[in-house]
């Protein structure tokens, strides 16, 4: 009898550390399950969210470009205030070259490497590096407007940041060369 309590104590302890052992064992597998789900789904969750971030800064472009055209109509000294956000990628003000651009490393291949496409006034071109594109947007007022930062011919980079820029858009009359100057602040 003695033995009898002995073993029944035994089969359970034994039941408890397998119950313990199915569980853990069951827990890796789905732990594993999960992680191969994740490693095929969050590369195209990356593409879904590069491609959103291109085609909004497309419209920032655009909206800039509205901005130039209302300021011109406004006339000399009138001023413009845009918040940007930059969640990823570099807007670059090229106040040398009168261009403003946007570059982005992205994991989504916007147009074809290589190839020239146009939104409006805006190009984009895609080149691939790796597994990554590197697209480029650019706007060219060069013919139009002489694009300044804070009164200079210089280049500015305002890259990501957790909160959104102040950007100032004014109107500071004509250059020799009869270019409208659009001076470019950020604050």
């Amino acid at each position: 009898m003695k033995y009898k309590i002995l073993l029944n104590k035994f089969d359970r302890q034994n039941k408890k550390g397998q119950i313990w052992i199915e569980t853990l064992i069951y827990t890796l597998i789905a732990f594993v399950i999960i992680g191969l789900v994740l490693s095929f789904v969050n590369p195209a969750i990356e593409k879904a969210q590069d491609k959103m971030i291109i085609e909004q800064s497309i419209g920032m472009m655009e909206d800039i470009n509205s901005i130039f055209l209302s300021l011109i109509q406004g006339g000399s000294g009138n001023k413009r205030l845009i918040e940007l956000g930059i969640k990823k990628g570099t807007l670059k003000i090229d106040g040398v070259s009168d261009k403003i651009i946007f570059e982005i490393e992205s994991k989504h291949m916007y147009s074809e490497p290589g190839k020239d496409v146009y939104h409006g006034n805006i190009l984009a071109h895609t080149k691939k590096e790796g597994k990554t594109h590197i697209v480029t947007l650019t706007s060219n007022y060069g013919t139009e407007y002489n694009i300044t930062y804070q009164g200079k011919d210089e280049i500015k980079l305002i890259s990501k940041a957790s909160t959104p820029y102040k950007i100032f858009f004014s109107n500071d009359g004509k250059d020799l060369s009869t270019k409208t100057i659009i001076d470019i602040d950020i604050n």
